[in-house]
């Protein structure tokens, strides 16, 4: 009885065993929506690819192999691609999970022009799309089953996961946050148009600033999305203060959170803080990193060099954080959803 165990216990472990390596390849656009990058189990070996500034280890368009059946959706962040999140898809591919990211209309790395609620209310339906065109795909759609699926997401990309937990949120609420609090807030609520210097322009800087919120957030409607098929969602450094804090007090899903102590673009006791502190304790936090930047979710991190200079000062790693800690943390989602999403 001992061997029959040991030697279906051998069986089961050999189809991950053998597919050691993480294939990659790019589903095409349709329409408005960009491309969907897809991480898969591979038997095939990898080799250096370059992806823009990151060089990568990566089986291009290799045969997929069969891993655990079930798929996350990763949401990258305002002018991010999922190159940033390639050592977290690497960890989830090797727990046996098929990752596919979607490239978000006008608000990636190779256009950036339409960040904020523009961007906001499209995303969800361009990752129920990226679902849907998985499932779509000849070489893909036999290996994973679509009933049980997890969204992970990034800054905006968190946004994007809090509204697959259920949350809603409207311009105009981040437009109140915003009236509120933007001097202790202003990098989430202005972006890269300006940043605060310290000096005697910076109350112009404000006004400016408010202004402008006024005129783009002025939309009272409340947006929420859902899709039957999502059953675990991480949101990692949230955007968060426009959502209304009641919609996550009981997740529709089962929710984690990443939060960084030192997020110099998202004050944390606004956004992911607030959120733990909305959802709790129907929720948790999958991981904190309490010397960690907002740019500390990038990994592998662009180089700084081909940012534009007030976003490389707001993602760039604070003094003293170790990028050691970062294997342990994308551990720490892949349980996430395993615990989640398996059987």
């Amino acid at each position: 009885m001992r061997a029959l165990a040991g030697g279906l216990l051998l069986a089961a472990v050999l189809p991950l065993a053998a597919a050691a390596g993480v294939g990659v390849r790019q589903l095409p656009a349709h329409g408005d929506d960009g491309p969907v990058t897809v991480f898969y189990p591979t038997a095939a070996a990898e080799a250096p690819v370059q992806r823009g500034p990151f060089r990568l280890l990566l089986a291009e368009n290799a045969v997929p192999a069969r891993g655990n059946g079930r798929l996350v959706v990763m949401s990258h962040g305002s002018g991010g691609s999922p190159w940033s999140h390639s050592d977290l898809a690497r960890a989830l591919v090797r727990e046996g999970f098929i990752v596919a990211a979607p490239r978000h209309h006008r608000d990636n790395a190779l256009d950036p022009s339409r960040p904020g609620p523009e961007s906001w209310k499209r995303r969800p339906s361009e990752v129920s799309r990226a679902i849907d065109a998985v499932g779509a795909d000849p070489a893909l759609a036999s290996l994973v089953a679509l009933e049980r699926v997890g969204v992970y997401g990034m800054s905006a990309g968190g946004h994007t996961a809090l509204s697959f937990a259920g949350g809603r949120w409207s311009p105009a609420s981040f437009r109140r946050h915003c009236e509120a609090h933007l001097a202790q807030d202003f990098p989430a609520c202005v972006g890269l148009f300006t940043e605060l210097k310290g000096n005697r322009y910076d109350g112009i800087r404000k006004t400016v600033a408010l202004a402008a919120i006024r005129t783009l957030f002025r939309d009272d409607a409340w947006q929420a999305h859902a899709d039957p098929r999502v059953q675990a969602v991480v949101a990692a450094v949230p955007v968060a203060a426009d959502f209304e804090p009641a919609s996550l007090a009981a997740p529709r899903v089962p929710l984690g959170l990443v939060t960084a102590g030192r997020d110099a673009w998202l004050a944390p006791h606004f956004h992911g803080e607030a959120v733990l502190a909305a959802c709790r304790p129907r929720c948790e936090r999958v991981g904190d990193l309490p010397g960690g930047g907002h740019g500390a979710l990038l990994s592998p991190a662009p180089p700084a060099e081909v940012l534009p200079p007030i976003a490389a000062r707001l993602l760039r790693d604070p003094p003293g954080f170790d990028r050691g800690v970062l294997p342990a943390l994308d551990a720490r989602i892949a349980a996430f959803f395993r615990r989640h999403l398996l059987p």
